[in-house]
């Protein structure tokens, strides 16, 4: 599968009028902390790649993900394939990790509250350090790639952002740049 998101920087309170508006479906609030790892073998920055560990917590508890994101597909969106797992201990995933010589390289913490619209997810985030940013993201198998682009920048459009403001920097480029 792949992740096809778009997003922009944004304050949040029109964003969720504009939701409301349009009869976005609420699916909560989380908190996550997102740990980036480099590797002796492979340059992730470099080859466009990310390996993420990601510790989310909301009112039901914490769940941990480990994921790999593959090189941005195209030119227009920041659509990657996207391989994730759950698992059991973050600690036990951060250790195994290290062991086979893959390093912690940055921390991304944000604020993720989620809204349904026509299948896109929207996601009002508040990055520490970097500030308030609304992103569009859905799944798509790779023939439908084009459609679902569409649909995602509808979306934003939809809620007065404008799909050509897109950020298609990583919060961790973003953080690392600075």
């Amino acid at each position: 599968m792949y992740e096809v998101e778009m997003k922009v920087q944004a304050a949040h309170e029109p964003v969720r009028a504009a939701l409301e508006r349009e009869g976005a479906r609420s699916l909560g609030r989380v908190e996550q902390v997102d740990v980036y790892f480099d590797a002796p073998h492979r340059d992730f920055a470099a080859r466009d790649e990310a390996l993420r560990l990601r510790e989310e917590t909301d009112p039901e508890g914490t769940t941990t993900a480990l994921t790999y994101k593959g090189p941005k597909v195209d030119a227009t969106s920041k659509t990657r394939q996207e391989f994730e797992t759950t698992v059991g201990s973050r600690e036990e995933m951060q250790a195994a990790l290290s062991a086979l010589g893959f390093e912690p390289a940055a921390t991304v913490e944000k604020t993720r509250e989620r809204f349904e619209l026509d299948g896109i997810v929207v996601s009002l985030d508040t990055v520490s350090g970097l500030g308030e940013f609304v992103e569009a993201e859905a799944e798509a198998r790779e023939a439908d790639l084009a459609a679902t682009r569409e649909a995602v920048a509808a979306v934003l459009s939809r809620l007065d952002l404008d799909p050509e403001a897109q950020i298609r920097r990583s919060y961790l480029g973003m953080l690392l740049d600075d």
